[in-house]
């Protein structure tokens, strides 16, 4: 039987981007998260851009948002705990319904859940009867109930072509529909929803980049406007973007998305330069080792979704998972 890693271990996986002066100050949360984790048969689920003492320290399951709705599936635990943002969590719920979910600050949303309501929907399919409606995960359960189908920015293009139509509806991120619509021959239709941190980045931070790095490798997330993704190397989701390094090994390379996705990713790979262009998640950024901690010990704040939107949630969820 493999034996617990101590915080002495942990801490050598962060050691190239969490100084020990800061560690030092986690130690605590990390032992007591560990200890909470066995007594409750909990298990955390991190994205990708939370900071690296909570994704490489006491996260049982990372990735982006289609890995965590894919493992999820199969978590064996009687909690979980979503170290991510709201949307994510009843993501969580939707498909473990008899599990007590938890995320440790109500207040983490996403500009992009934000942008769209299950009303805005009825009057999009209103407007464009028969036309399919893909949801983008990063909406609230609601709003998925009233779509089709959901997508990821992992596996937008295949589930357009998997629908077989000649026109859709993407909602709600403008950009992520546009820049798919540059893949596929499929008629896409938008909405303005955006990205509070990548709609930042524009064609100008690449070209100073490039003149300030010579050789730099840019990638970018499929969030970001258009134009950033055609002037960057290459465009994927997080979990691509990681994959890409790992498989490429390029010398630099900047990752045009979350802050933490390069200290995260940076672990891994100690031979490669990682120029940061530092745009923070606000509601990523309000998960931390300490609220996680309570919302293990004081069973806080449970996600609950309306057993009604659920059922249609789940459906759309589901229908993406399948292809």
């Amino acid at each position: 039987m493999n034996q617990p890693l101590t915080t002495d271990d942990l801490y050598k996986r962060v050691s190239r981007v969490v100084p020990k002066a800061e560690w030092l100050m986690f130690e605590d949360d990390v032992r007591a998260i560990l200890r909470l984790k066995r007594e409750r048969n909990a298990v955390i689920l991190a994205h990708n851009y939370q900071t690296p003492e909570i994704f490489h320290g006491v996260a049982d399951i990372v990735g982006d948002s289609l890995a965590l709705a894919r493992k999820a599936i199969d978590v064996k635990a009687d909690v979980i705990v979503l170290a991510g943002v709201h949307f994510m969590a009843e993501t969580a719920k939707l498909l473990n319904p008899e599990k007590t979910v938890l995320i440790p600050d109500t207040a983490a949303g996403c500009s992009l859940a934000d942008s769209i309501t299950p009303e805005d929907v009825a009057l999009l399919r209103a407007a464009h009867p028969g036309v399919p409606i893909i949801t983008y995960v990063n909406t609230s359960a609601a709003v998925k109930a009233a779509s089709d189908i959901c997508c990821t920015s992992g596996n937008a293009k295949q589930v357009v072509g998997s629908l077989g139509v000649p026109r859709v509806l993407m909602i709600p991120d403008e950009y992520l529909a546009r820049n798919v619509a540059r893949e596929t021959d499929v008629e896409i239709l938008a909405w303005h929803g955006h990205c509070e941190v990548h709609e930042l980045f524009d064609a100008e931070d690449i070209r100073q980049l490039r003149e300030n790095h010579p050789g730099i490798t840019v990638l970018a997330h499929p969030e970001c406007p258009p134009d950033v993704v055609a002037a960057a190397d290459f465009a994927g989701s997080t979990a691509v973007m990681s994959e890409y390094v790992a498989a490429n090994r390029p010398a630099r390379v900047v990752l045009l998305t979350e802050c933490s996705m390069s200290d995260n990713v940076a672990v891994h790979h100690p031979d490669v330069e990682f120029i940061r262009p530092c745009n923070l998640c606000p509601h990523m950024k309000r998960i931390t080792l300490s609220n996680i901690r309570t919302a293990l010990e004081q069973n806080r704040h449970e996600v609950l979704v309306d057993p009604e939107v659920a059922v249609g949630a789940r459906r759309a969820v589901e229908r993406m998972l399948a292809i």
